[in-house]
């Protein structure tokens, strides 16, 4: 059965996307952390993020760096904190998430419930930021 990463891919769920290359995408995790936490995926299913093919896993990388520079540029924040835990969805995924303080990346804490309304709003000004730094 196909991920629900994999799914987003699809169109089949939709997704707040922030950016997207051939192989990979970005988009809002809907239950952050902290606002302007987002995932970043290989489109290609793949479980575990040591697995992925060594030009896929650089992408995904190289990839998520941009994506955190253009979070960053939105979301007032120290650094951008980067998570992969790869055991709550059967995806390999990496978690960007903006921190001021070493707690706002503890994935034992509650998740946040941001509005609809948050999220598109979010989504807009990192994609905006991302296609200015970033599009050709």
């Amino acid at each position: 059965m196909a991920s629900i990463f994999s799914k987003i891919v699809a169109g089949e769920i939709p997704c707040y996307k922030i950016a997207e290359t051939e192989n990979c995408l970005a988009f809002l995790d809907v239950f952050p952390l902290v606002h302007g936490h987002v995932l970043v995926i290989p489109k290609k299913e793949v479980d575990y993020i040591f697995d992925l093919e060594p030009q896929l896993f650089t992408e995904l990388h190289l990839f998520s760096r941009n994506v955190a520079k253009a979070i960053k540029t939105v979301v007032e924040c120290r650094r951008i904190g980067v998570a992969v835990i790869g055991l709550e969805v059967p995806h390999a995924h990496i978690h960007l998430v903006p921190m001021n303080t070493i707690g706002d990346i503890n994935f034992s804490r509650e998740k946040l419930k941001p509005a609809q309304q948050e999220l598109e709003v979010m989504s807009g000004k990192i994609r905006a930021a991302y296609e200015q730094m970033f599009s050709a």
